[in-house]
């Protein structure tokens, strides 16, 4: 689907991290700035990260106006995509429900609602009677343990494939001339001129990286490597605030479509979405305790199997068919940090938590215009790095419905 390209000995940019973020800022670097010398670099394979992981759900209707005018515009962009990339990424504007359980629920719903209306986005909140409609296998009679007082009702939301979508980008990018570089770790980035050692830190610039097939000089830097940001900043001598805590999902042996919305119940730590050949995808929380572990666990099965039945109790004879986990870098506010940093040429397109898809498109294109015009991009200056210093923060916690 695209060429393995010699390593060049230098680049004018080199993205860190082939994943939807990495490769998204690469593709409109060449596009719409007329940079190809570019390199995407990555570890393993393209899309081995979160990108691969996610459930890919996709929404616009979250709670600041940064947020949310953030997340429209990467979902227009996820509505013309097929047109831009010429591959179906096989979107599905099914409509996203996000349940309240209590009258407390219902309020924040609400609350939710007139803020989406004041930022022109549509979304609503309806009753149990519409979310039955909508949804017939969801359980809303009122002696349930968790009974359903309505929802708030997001139309443009939906799902897309996560793998169609790394691998448009990484095939348009790749025929405008950026380098996939697979199978290449990095192991330090070089800097000169800094405050602290090896002239890393505030106040220095970047000259390149150092692989584990070689050298590669650049004198921009681009950090697109979501759970392991955190690491790869510390090699530039620029800590960030992030910790990485893993996300565990699961997915059914597939059935008859039955489930045309996605569903979302905070309450309960549950969403869940059907795809196209009949699966059941689960997704819940993210694990508590941070670590770089991908291993699933007993504990997450049982309660998920529990969750999802005070829902939906007709499926309880469906068999799960895997579960995984994926990464997510987690920030104080829940907003990512993105664009420059103390470092000259070292940016950083980090700190997405479980946000990280459903914003990948808009990420890679105001990135690109950042890097391209060197000056941040306006969409993306609530979320620089120094927001954390300056008190300025943007708290999207009471948007993420369990993440999704």
């Amino acid at each position: 689907m695209w060429s393995k390209p010699e390593r060049r000995s230098t680049y004018d940019v080199v993205i860190v991290g082939g994943g939807l973020h990495g490769l998204a800022t690469a593709y409109y670097l060449a596009k719409n700035h007329g940079m190809t010398n570019v390199a995407v670099v990555d570890k393993g394979y393209l899309g081995a990260g979160g990108s691969g992981r996610n459930t890919a759900i996709v929404r616009s209707n979250y709670l600041t106006p940064e947020g949310v005018a953030f997340y429209d515009r990467s979902l227009h962009l996820y509505n013309n995509m097929a047109t831009d990339l010429n591959l179906n990424v096989m979107l599905s504007k099914r409509g996203h429900l996000t349940l309240a359980h209590t009258d407390s629920a219902l309020r924040t719903m609400n609350w939710r609602a007139e803020v989406n209306k004041l930022l022109d986005i549509d979304s609503s909140v309806i009753g149990p009677k519409e979310v039955k409609r909508l949804t017939p296998s969801l359980d809303v009679s009122p002696d349930t343990r968790y009974p359903i007082l309505g929802a708030l009702y997001h139309p443009p939301g939906g799902i897309v494939r996560h793998d169609a979508v790394v691998w448009g980008y990484a095939r348009a990018a790749a025929y405008l001339g950026v380098h996939l570089l697979q199978g290449t770790e990095v192991l330090d980035i070089t800097c000169t001129g800094g405050d602290g050692p090896q002239g890393k830190g505030p106040g220095g610039r970047v000259t390149g990286i150092r692989t584990s097939r070689g050298d590669i000089n650049s004198p921009v830097v681009v950090n697109c490597t979501a759970g392991w940001a955190s690491l790869i900043s510390n090699m530039a001598g620029i800590p960030l605030a992030i910790t990485t805590h893993p996300l565990q999902a699961a997915v059914t042996e597939p059935c008859k479509v039955f489930l045309p919305t996605v569903v979302v119940s905070g309450s309960l730590h549950v969403y869940v979405s059907q795809t196209d050949r009949g699966e059941l995808v689960f997704g819940a929380s993210v694990d508590p305790v941070g670590t770089y572990r991908l291993n699933g666990t007993l504990e997450f099965t049982e309660e998920l199997a529990g969750h999802v039945l005070e829902l939906m109790p007709g499926i309880s004879k469906m068999r799960l068919m895997r579960q995984w986990s994926g990464l997510c870098d987690m920030t104080p506010d829940y907003s990512p940090i993105m664009g420059f940093t103390p470092v000259e040429g070292y940016f950083v397109d980090v700190g997405w938590g479980t946000y990280g898809f459903k914003a990948g498109p808009v990420a890679g294109e105001t990135m690109a215009e950042t890097i391209a015009n060197g000056c941040t991009a306006e969409l993306i200056a609530p979320f620089s790095i120094d927001r954390f210093t300056d008190g300025d923060l943007v708290g999207e916690k009471g948007a993420a419905a369990v993440g999704h």
